[in-house]
């Protein structure tokens, strides 16, 4: 990292305690309170109910590695270049090292943030790993050594016929307590045991589910499984006949349906409710063991971005679509911060604004490079104009036609796809599912014409050249990462000031 910020250190006994809870790979829309015809979430229902839910919140590139990037970081990918599946050392300190620096105790229990090595841990003091797809991190020496008839999770995962990224789902064959959402809680409530009382606490307790393998215990595959299970949204812009039921060579463009189509969701809605069940006796603890030193709390869950599920004709992630781009973000507090509790807000959001809003929820400035907005002020109740449009983007992952760049308002979507110059747009308001492109659409040519200079004045000092003369020029090679639109040097220099 270049440098460190001059913040100031915060008072230990008014500073909350902070819990961020993030599962992986989760739908902004899988919860009850949002009214999911299936997923019952009663735990994150009773955060919302407690604090504020944002219901347009998004990943700026609806992928893991560059979402928790900007999580950490506070930039969005345009800002630090980091615009695809790849990431890049920090070039400023981490959320959870700002917070170390005035005087947080840091801990994270679970999936880390897939950075690169360079990152180290991230700011976090201490780390308990629990990634799934890894066999020699926390947990899997763990599983390896409570279950060593498995062979590793690896091996089971392999056993069961199930994959890390695609749609097949069954039953998890142990018991409960050796599944790996169990496994993040029961360390996470350790957390809580043996932090010092004397300091403020950020806990990051991250899941893995529900990203595939797709394997909640049998309590709760069975449960979702014997519901009536919603159908895939179907925009009248899908050529069905270029799907597949077997997928293609990514599993990124598939035709679910069937039983396929319905132990995918039985897996996927179930590790949602399985986290939910679990989170109760975490987020009990959290709360009671800030009492009892006498300090506030405040709780964040949100999810790193969604998955598609189907929708569409797509399966997993990287897509500016509701159900890949969209993500949970609910920040509940104990009385003393003064929120204005119950909120759905529809203003757009991303995971940048978390580290602002939780460096002043502890008293404490944000380095001035930091693109995400302090949303302290519509938590409070009060009017605030977080931001006009949000935009997002994804350089190729699956293959360059996936690429793309998004504006929204909350109420209009407008996606352009670099590689060819296509475009869509769409009215969130009435079109929820996002099934009807008006791109086409005579009456609302101004609307494009409106959104598409927005994106070119936007993307027009870009290292790509998407923009040239107020025009939005296709066919750009596009990397997954890029110098950014602000130096190392000018981050740093914001950094200190």
């Amino acid at each position: 990292m270049s440098g460190t910020p001059h913040l100031a250190v915060c008072e230990a006994s008014s500073a909350p305690d902070v819990l961020l809870i993030m599962p992986d790979q989760m739908r902004g829309d899988c919860l009850s309170a949002l009214g999911h015809p299936v997923v019952r979430t009663p735990q994150m229902d009773k955060l919302a109910e407690e604090g504020v839910l944002f219901q347009r919140a998004y990943a700026t590139v609806a992928s893991c590695i560059p979402a928790r990037y900007a999580l950490m970081t506070g930039l969005y990918p345009q800002t630090s270049g980091v615009v695809g599946f790849e990431a890049k050392p920090f070039s400023t300190p981490p959320l959870p090292g700002l917070l170390s620096e005035i005087g947080y105790a840091t801990a994270l229990v679970g999936r880390d943030m897939h950075q690169v090595p360079e990152c180290a841990a991230c700011g976090y003091q201490k780390r308990i790993i629990g990634s799934t797809f890894v066999d020699n991190d926390d947990y899997g020496t763990f599983l390896r050594e409570a279950a060593p008839e498995t062979g590793g999770i690896h091996a089971l995962i392999e056993t069961m016929g199930l994959t890390c990224n695609l749609w097949q789902a069954d039953p998890w064959p142990l018991a409960n307590e050796l599944h790996p959402t169990e496994w993040v809680i029961t360390h996470s409530r350790n957390i809580l045991k043996e932090a010092q009382k004397e300091k403020p606490l950020f806990l990051t307790t991250s899941f893995y589910a529900p990203h595939p393998p797709l394997f909640p215990p049998r309590e709760y595959f069975d449960a979702c499984h014997e519901r009536k299970l919603p159908s895939p949204a179907f925009g009248d812009w899908v050529d069905r006949s270029a799907l597949s039921t077997q997928g293609d060579a990514e599993g990124h463009r598939v035709l679910l349906e069937g039983d396929v189509l319905h132990n995918a969701q039985a897996g996927y809605f179930g590790l949602i409710e399985h986290i939910d069940n679990q989170i109760a006796s975490l987020i009990s603890e959290f709360k009671a063991r800030s009492r009892k030193n006498g300090r506030s709390w405040a709780i964040v869950l949100t999810s790193d971005h969604g998955e598609m599920l189907g929708d569409h004709g797509f399966f997993r992630k990287c897509e500016p679509y509701e159900g890949s781009a969209n993500i949970p973000l609910i920040i509940s507090a104990s009385p003393e911060l003064g929120f204005q509790s119950g909120q759905h807000l529809t203003q757009p959001v991303c995971l940048e604004d978390i580290m602002p809003t939780l460096l002043a929820l502890a008293g404490t400035d944000c380095p001035a490079c930091v693109d995400g907005i302090n949303l302290t002020p519509a938590l409070r109740g009060e009017k605030q104009m977080v931001r006009e449009w949000l935009h997002f983007e994804h350089a190729p992952c699956y293959s360059e036609a996936q690429a793309y760049h998004a504006l929204t308002d909350g109420h209009f979507k407008y996606i352009w796809r670099p590689t060819d110059g296509s475009e869509q747009l769409f009215d969130r308001d009435n079109d929820p599912h996002e099934e009807r492109d008006l791109s086409r659409v005579r009456t609302h040519g101004a609307t494009l014409a409106m959104w598409r200079a927005r994106l070119a004045e936007r993307l027009s000092n870009r290292p790509e050249a998407f923009s040239e003369a107020g025009q939005l020029v296709p066919g750009r090679p596009y990397p997954a990462l890029n110098a950014g639109t602000m130096s190392i040097e000018e981050q740093t220099r914001r950094v200190l000031q």
